[in-house]
């Protein structure tokens, strides 16, 4: 963890902060920002307020629990776009909707692409701080499940070409015999290189390192990340 609390990488896994969530506003309306930031920090969450998408999309990304409530009709970038962008470049940013034009096409369209919720103004305060409490715990499962994901590609990538491939063949069901046929090396060899696997991969069971496979894709046909 660095000295502002920011999730940071290191040795593998992901630290996760100790410092609370933050919300994240981006509305052309001034007075639309100011009341949702006295909302907010009523509540205990950390807030940031932008009046525009791209300056929103200029603060540097941090892994910490977040959600960002949007705008849809905005100069420049507009709520949809931005939402699009997200999911590429800040995919763990769970979204809230608020419109003063919402209508049943943008609703949809928003949902459909991972929306938490969409809400039109004027709206109640108790919808939008449950709307925020569902995205944060969203934006913490989806930064734990990115942090798992990372710390395993780092083991992998740990892992010797032949380790690899005896993980390769062990996770289809190939017992140690057979994956010494296939590898053109002894038994007792593949035993050393699969105990020297399971160790670096920090799998405690076969079943374990299938689920790991999985999440890597992994298979004796692309061995590599």
């Amino acid at each position: 963890m660095n000295a502002t609390g920011v999730l940071c990488y290191e040795e593998g896994t992901f630290l996760v902060p100790s410092t609370s969530p933050i919300v994240f506003v981006v509305d052309d309306d001034i007075s639309v920002r100011e009341s949702l930031e006295f909302l907010i920090q009523d509540e205990g969450w950390q807030v940031e307020t932008f009046k525009s998408a791209e300056e929103f999309l200029n603060r540097p990304r941090e892994f910490i629990p977040s959600c960002l409530i949007l705008d849809i009709s905005m100069p420049g970038l507009n709520g949809l776009e931005l939402q699009k962008r997200l999911a590429v470049e800040r995919p763990e940013i769970p979204i809230i909707f608020l419109t003063g034009h919402g209508d049943i096409p943008k609703t949809v369209q928003a949902i459909k692409a991972g929306a938490v919720e969409f809400l039109t103004k004027p709206f109640s305060d108790g919808a939008l701080l449950s709307a925020i409490r569902s995205a944060i715990d969203r934006s913490k499962t989806l930064i734990g499940r990115d942090a798992e994901l990372r710390t395993l590609k780092a083991r992998y990538a740990r892992l010797t070409s032949r380790e690899r491939e005896v993980l390769a063949w062990v996770v289809v069901g190939k017992a140690n015999k057979e994956v010494a046929k296939e590898l053109g090396i002894s038994e007792v060899t593949v035993k050393a290189h699969r105990g020297s696997m399971m160790q670096k991969m920090g799998a405690g069971s076969l079943a374990e390192l299938v689920n790991q496979a999985a999440r890597l894709r992994v298979s004796r046909f692309n061995r590599k990340l």
